[in-house]
């Protein structure tokens, strides 16, 4: 009985080729939308989670100052390179930790010039955020303690000075002293914020104290914790840590921030989750609005089929087996429509992220939820002009003009 439904579900669908496919855009539309925002969304949080990650591994970030909360108003006492050697010393779960001062500084080669963020540091800083050196050396450590007048640039930096030229060995002017370019740093393109992580050079610590800001402040301390490690706990202790160096008693606020990557990532990824979720529930409206095309289609196909079901009836049909012939029809037309919209998606998802370069994640799952989800809609929507179909009076058919 089905198998008889389906072809005349079939037949029926091609006698009215313009009208099916009308009929269906609503679903194709529905389905291709749902899969695209699914995928894309799924594309961009790999792609937030896989940044997070170049930027450092179990990162934790110090700061002075209170970001949020009551303590906004506390003063941004900064710190010392000494509070990075005792975090070294009495965190046992640190791995890596580096000292940071940052200035933004113009940068000047020949008849070339580009304003880029100078970093004070030292080798650890390259071990906290993942970083590594395509050309050339690190520093030694007779440079970062005497602050040589040596540098590690970002590709972009490399190439507005430089353009095709090698860099290394020649020097460039920060401010009011030159300095040798040491290495180049393999790039690392943007970062979740958007930020061109290749627009930096690198100097020694006691370089830019010196030579640029005039002052021994760090302005924020990076540091990395161990794989096995957590670095919950590793937060907690340094809290401490930092409490006691800056002599707080119970009763005072943080007049510091600690920063966990792992928080930024969760806070990141749950957004574009949480958006990728309203965005496939707007689409979704779309197969809706396709279920009800499809209903308004097949009760004037009733309407224009009276006299054959009429007549269907008369020479002995059940009602059951008129039901299964328009419930069938309906669901073969929403089903095609679910499969025109799923090829539609998979190649829509594949320019969408070409070009906003984010990972093409190919998700089973949700391309056969989308296709039975429009099965459904058609079910739904093709039940009550199916069952009008099948309740008409055979007399009152027959003589339907």
């Amino acid at each position: 009985m089905i198998g008889n439904a389906l072809l005349l579900a079939v037949r029926e669908i091609r006698r009215n080729a313009m009208r099916s496919i009308l009929t269906i855009l609503g679903i194709v539309i529905g389905v291709a939308a749902v899969i695209t925002m699914v995928t894309i969304g799924e594309g961009a949080t790999v792609q937030v989670e896989q940044q997070i990650k170049n930027m450092g591994s179990n990162m934790l970030m110090i700061m002075p100052g209170k970001r949020l909360g009551p303590g906004l108003g506390t003063s941004n006492i900064q710190f010392k390179e000494v509070d990075a050697e005792a975090i070294a010393r009495d965190i046992p779960s640190v791995v890596a930790v580096a000292p940071v001062a940052t200035q933004s500084v113009k940068a000047i080669f020949g008849n070339q010039n580009w304003t880029t963020q100078v970093t004070g540091s030292d080798n650890h800083y390259f071990t906290v955020t993942n970083r590594s050196i395509k050309t050339g050396r690190y520093f030694t450590e007779g440079e970062l303690r005497g602050g040589a007048a040596v540098c590690i640039a970002g590709e972009t930096v490399i190439k507005k000075l430089f353009s095709s030229q090698n860099p290394l060995g020649e020097k460039i002017r920060l401010q009011n002293f030159s300095c040798e370019v040491i290495g180049q740093l393999v790039a690392k393109g943007q970062s979740t914020m958007g930020s061109d992580q290749d627009d930096i050079v690198v100097i020694p610590l006691h370089t830019v104290q010196r030579r640029i800001a005039g002052n021994q402040d760090v302005g924020m301390i990076q540091l990395s914790v161990r794989q096995d490690a957590s670095t919950e706990k590793a937060q907690k202790d340094i809290m401490a840590l930092m409490r006691e160096r800056r002599h707080l008693s119970p009763s005072d606020d943080d007049n510091f921030t600690v920063m966990d990557m792992k928080e930024i990532a969760n806070m990141l990824t749950g957004t574009t989750q949480l958006l990728t979720a309203l965005l496939s529930m707007v689409a979704a409206v779309s197969l809706l609005v396709g279920g009800i095309g499809i209903m308004n289609i097949m009760l004037v196909s009733v309407t224009e089929r009276t006299r054959e079901i009429g007549t269907r009836l008369a020479i002995g049909a059940l009602e059951r087996e008129v039901l299964m012939q328009f419930l069938v029809e309906a669901v073969v037309l929403s089903s095609l429509g679910g499969l025109l919209g799923i090829l539609l998606a998979i190649g829509a998802s594949l320019g969408i992220a070409t070009v906003l370069k984010v990972p093409f994640i190919f998700n089973t799952g949700i391309i056969i939820i989308a296709f039975l989800f429009s099965a459904v809609v058609g079910i739904l929507f093709g039940y009550f002009p199916a069952r009008k179909a099948a309740r008409l009076n055979p007399i009152d058919a027959l003589r339907y003009e």
